[in-house]
């Protein structure tokens, strides 16, 4: 494994650090100095690495980021098979915030929502804020039905 340093040029361009995300050779710190990059679509690129660990994951949510952003790495972030309890409940609590604030993180609501490391009361919460949509809260109610059900979220839900 080689470090991110390595991996630059000398003169380096924001290409650089989305280039080096990709890179098999790169290792974990790196990874996390990348998810700590200032460039939005370099976080968002390691929030779809697959050896992207909890640790990784949750230095992605240390810094904000433009709700569009936001909205795109916190739903990134709730589906990855990597993310732990820990960082769910961050992206939980960011998703909480940004509908309060008027945004609309619903992709992330729904995949949280799926995932059984959260408790149905602590998912349901957000069906009860001012920024949840009547489609948001019949899509909590589809996924959480969907995720607790015998065949679990095998199946890709439509919502």
């Amino acid at each position: 494994m080689v470090d991110l340093e390595a991996l630059l040029p000398p003169s380096r361009t924001p290409r650089d650090y989305l280039n080096a995300v990709t890179d098999p050779r790169l290792d974990a710190a790196g990874l996390r100095q990348l998810a700590r990059s200032p460039y939005g679509f370099v976080r968002l690129a390691v929030a779809q690495q697959p050896r992207a660990d909890a640790s990784v994951l949750a230095e992605l949510l240390t810094e904000p980021l433009a709700p569009w952003d936001a909205n795109r790495l916190y739903r990134l972030v709730a589906e990855h098979p990597n993310a732990d309890r820990a960082v769910l409940l961050r992206v939980l609590d960011r998703t909480e915030e940004l509908l309060r604030a008027g945004s609309r993180p619903y992709g992330a609501a729904i995949a949280l929502a799926v995932r059984t490391e959260l408790a149905t009361a602590e998912i349901d919460r957000l069906r009860h804020l001012p920024g949840a949509s009547r489609r948001l809260r019949r899509g909590l109610t589809r996924a959480l039905t969907h995720a607790r059900s015998p065949r679990g979220h095998r199946e890709r839900i439509e919502w």
